[in-house]
């Protein structure tokens, strides 16, 4: 589905995003990530800031392309991971493992399912990688907003 069709179900929202908050969003998955590695915090804990920094990048995607999420909708997490190729061209098979990192997270959430060590790893990896593509991305698509 395109990102005009989300805007048609309001699935999504038009949105202008300032330099400065764009820069906010960034900081803050970088902090995310940065907390994520500290080992003598709990796995689930880590594992839960990781998955923060990925739902920061893939807004600020959105918001480099003019959109947001609507809070409102249920299942804006989704949305804003299935966004990702079309909003800065991520890979259909990231997609995939982010999902399924969202799906970890709502069982953990939701039914208290423990989190694993490699789960807390590969989410970490993950959120890792996303900060920097989206950074790339908007570096070369959207300077104003570098």
């Amino acid at each position: 589905m395109s990102l005009e069709n989300l805007l048609k179900t309001k699935q999504l929202q038009p949105h202008n995003p300032t330099r400065a908050a764009v820069q906010r969003l960034l900081q803050a998955a970088a902090r995310n990530i940065a907390d994520a590695r500290i080992e003598a915090v709990s796995g689930e804990t880590r594992f839960d800031v990781a998955y923060k920094a990925i739902m920061q990048c893939a807004m600020v995607a959105l918001w480099a392309n003019r959109y947001r999420t609507s809070t409102s909708q249920p299942g804006h997490h989704q949305t804003a991971i299935h966004t990702l190729p079309k909003t800065i061209g991520l890979e259909q098979s990231t997609v995939i493992v982010l999902d399924a990192l969202r799906k970890q997270r709502n069982v953990n959430d939701y039914e208290g399912d423990p989190i694993s060590e490699q789960s807390v790893i590969e989410c970490i990896k993950q959120a890792e990688q996303l900060y920097q593509v989206v950074n790339n991305w908007i570096a070369i698509n959207r300077p104003d907003l570098a």
